[in-house]
């Protein structure tokens, strides 16, 4: 089923995790609840050790489905730390890792084209090929702007891996890609061109059987407040949607902690490209409520929705799914397309 992978990652407290998590929707039948689940996955073989700062891809091939993560940070080796570089960190080995998620199987390797670790890079997944764009390099403290193509062939018992090297890539860390367009096709947008200055630039990506293709875009007009700010971060939201946050400045502190921005690329008139524009508005999430931890989640669903459940109750009764009608009604589903007003 559809879910998000979740590796590693540094904790406010300096702590750095090597366990992997699938975070899934599990549908709840007639009672229009979702419920997300979130289950660890041991590993067996060769797992990746803690770290932050790396990716992870999902490639298909043979008829089989992988992860592939790749890069990242974590703290010197033990036997190298004194008390001067007790909590310094250095890059994780060029090792590459390709994990099956049916089994927990999870292998190891080293190529020759591979040769220094990287952070803060992106990863971007098409069938059997994964493309690494960008990143730091730690021990040089360089951005270097090539480009890695990884294949990776599942074949029975060990996958076969082979790496190409370009040296015509961006020169990008921290960047955010939101996929556009029909498929593996992106929006490059964010990061930094070095540790004092954003990348205030976009970039179209598109992947297909021949290889990559990338094409600047025209940015959105940006804000004074995020064209002055220092440091900015964030993700995808859905196709064609980002989410920027600013880190609010200020002397005395302002009440909000950070700025919050929505970047949508948008169709310009009838041209087939949906990435030709971009426009940029300010997200209010004053009325959100703060989540609490280990708080269970559930998401209302449309009645649309009821005919693709993948647990298969969507048209089933049971007792137990029911609300406690003493404090809220329940809903009687007639048919998919009914239009009755709910209120």
């Amino acid at each position: 089923p559809e879910c998000y992978l979740i590796h590693g990652g540094r904790t406010p407290n300096n702590e750095l995790s090597s366990s992997l998590y699938l975070l899934s929707v599990d549908s709840r039948g007639c009672n229009r609840k979702v419920t997300l689940r979130c289950q660890e996955k041991e590993l067996v073989g060769d797992p990746p050790g803690p770290r932050y700062g790396h990716t992870v891809s999902v490639v298909h091939s043979r008829g089989k489905t992988a992860c592939v993560l790749f890069g990242g940070r974590s703290y010197m080796p033990p036997a190298e730390r004194t008390t001067e570089n007790w909590n310094s960190v250095v890059d994780c080995p060029p090792q590459v890792y390709v994990i099956d998620l049916e089994f927990g199987c999870c292998s190891a390797h080293t190529l020759p084209e591979l040769t220094d670790g990287q952070s803060f890079h992106l990863a971007l997944a098409r069938e059997d090929c994964v493309y690494f764009l960008g990143g730091h390099i730690l021990s040089t403290d360089c951005r270097p702007a090539r480009l890695f193509r990884l294949r990776v062939e599942l074949l029975l018992g060990s996958p076969v891996l082979s790496c190409d090297m370009f040296s015509d890539g961006p020169s990008i860390t921290s960047a955010i890609a939101t996929p556009v367009g029909p498929s593996h096709e992106y929006m490059i947008i964010g990061g930094y061109q070095s540790d004092s200055q954003k990348r205030m630039q976009c970039t179209y990506i598109s992947l297909d059987d021949t290889g990559i293709r990338m094409e600047p875009r025209e940015p959105p007009q940006w804000s004074s407040e995020i064209s002055q700010s220092r440091t900015w971060f964030g993700g995808s939201l859905e196709r064609g949607s980002a989410l920027i946050a600013i880190p609010a400045e200020g002397n005395p502190a302002p009440p909000e902690a950070y700025y919050f921005y929505q970047v949508s690329f948008q169709q310009e008139g009838g041209a087939e490209d949906p990435t030709q524009t971009c426009s940029q508005e300010s997200t209010d999430f004053e009325d959100s409520a703060p989540l609490e931890d280990s708080e269970e989640l559930y998401f209302g669903r449309d009645p649309n929705e009821m005919e693709y459940s993948s647990d298969g109750e969507g048209e089933t009764y049971n007792e137990e799914d029911e609300e406690d009608e003493s404090q809220a009604g329940y809903w009687i589903k007639c048919c998919l397309i009914c239009q009755v007003d709910i209120n």
